[in-house]
């Protein structure tokens, strides 16, 4: 998510690091969690029910899930990101990516009423799709990024409950699930495609991607998706 969050001063708190370094061919991406919230209700929670060495096998996994999924075959296909910290802190909200670095709320954590290793798997793959996916040199909407990380969190199947379902939602353009799930109805008219719209984000954003690689504008191929499903709200 994308959300900016206010800090607070963590330098007094304990910290659990763990670090290591998965290599493709001659190119290593290095993971390293560290947890500045361990005296924390979250913060230990995070310690006990997750863990470390969980968290970065499942960035590691992510990582691998996400490039597969955008068809990044090569480190040329890929942004150089030699390194992914996750932070978990004493933050409101749920979780922000920023500069290789993946913020998780130690509160939202704490909080959480369900499967908490469940729930955090799937931000994970949500957030580590922000480090991977290409934005349109900034220019494409957050409404689309926001959606594109919620697909790749769909196509893992770490989805929580509270998701709408196919066809539900107002408008495309809503972001994360309702966006997923419209997004998933477009991969499925041509596979691969939201591989292809990623790639063509690389360099800069325009509404006629959806045109160039489905032959309908986006606001169409909503109201082919709405119908699909009966146009439920």
């Amino acid at each position: 998510m994308a959300d900016q969050y206010r800090f607070f001063s963590l330098s007094l708190l304990p910290l659990v690091i763990l670090a290591v370094a998965t290599v493709d061919g001659i190119h290593a991406v290095e993971y390293v969690v560290i947890n500045k919230a361990a005296s924390t209700p979250g913060g230990i929670r995070f310690n006990n029910d997750i863990g470390a060495e969980y968290s970065k096998q499942t960035l590691i996994s992510a990582t691998e899930f996400t490039w597969r999924l955008f068809q990044q075959n090569t480190p040329a296909d890929r942004k150089n990101v030699p390194k992914i910290t996750l932070i978990i802190e004493d933050i409101d909200g749920v979780a922000f990516a920023i500069n290789g670095e993946i913020h998780v709320s130690a509160r939202y954590i704490g909080g959480y009423s369900g499967d908490v290793k469940r729930e955090i798997t799937g931000v994970l793959f949500h957030e580590n799709t922000h480090i991977w996916q290409w934005n349109g040199n900034q220019q494409t909407p957050g409404w689309l990024i926001e959606g594109i990380a919620d697909f790749v969190r769909l196509k893992s199947g770490y989805i929580p409950g509270h998701w709408v379902k196919p066809g539900q939602g107002s408008n495309y353009d809503k972001g994360y699930d309702v966006t997923a799930r419209f997004l998933d109805y477009c991969n499925d008219l041509r596979n691969g495609f939201v591989a292809e719209l990623n790639k063509k984000m690389r360099s800069g954003y325009s509404d006629n991607f959806f045109v160039e690689l489905l032959g309908k504008s986006v606001g169409q191929l909503w109201s082919d998706y709405k119908a699909k499903y009966g146009n439920i709200n």
